[in-house]
């Protein structure tokens, strides 16, 4: 059986490159963020439309990737990102990521902890909000009654902290 991990959490989080060091310590695949591969080749300012474009692509990437996968499929984000992204840049979210998230299932959510330094990136935008923004990650999983725990730490001990828990959580 395939555990599935969701690494989620606000921009400039250390989610991408924790998503591929916890594949290769278990030896396994990762689902690399569509988000960043779509708007890097949109060619214009992303649109409220391209958020539900990439829930989908994010959904079929993690679908084809699965297949791959040993012992543990590790996410780089799932549908809550896409959901708060929504949420802060438009007011609102579609529909059907709403619906999707409501029956979304992982094994368990890494929510990585806004300690490592925000950096500049074209496609990040709050730099200012990450307190906000891990606020609304923490409450919509407790809410929700996701199995989550916040991952802290820089370099490899952030790594090493997300290692004891994926440990702790499957093999205890």
């Amino acid at each position: 059986m395939t555990r599935k991990i969701a690494i989620t959490g606000p921009e400039s989080t250390g989610k991408s490159q924790l998503s591929k060091q916890l594949a290769d310590h278990y030896g396994t695949v990762w689902v690399p963020e569509f988000a960043r591969d779509y708007i890097d080749t949109l060619g214009r300012p992303y649109e409220e439309g391209d958020i539900l474009t990439i829930a989908h692509g994010q959904l079929n990437r993690e679908r084809d990737l699965e297949q791959q996968a040993n012992k543990y499929l590790f996410c780089d984000t799932d549908l809550l990102v896409t959901k708060i992204w929504s949420d802060v840049a438009f007011k609102r979210c579609d529909p059907w990521i709403l619906e999707s998230l409501a029956t979304q299932t992982y094994d368990l959510y890494l929510l990585c902890n806004i300690d490592t330094p925000w950096e500049y990136d074209p496609q990040r935008e709050h730099p200012n909000m990450r307190e906000h923004l891990f606020s609304l990650y923490n409450n919509e999983m407790l809410e929700r009654g996701w199995n989550f725990r916040v991952v802290s730490g820089l370099g490899k001990e952030r790594l090493q902290n997300a290692i004891k828990i994926v440990d702790n959580c499957f093999t205890t």
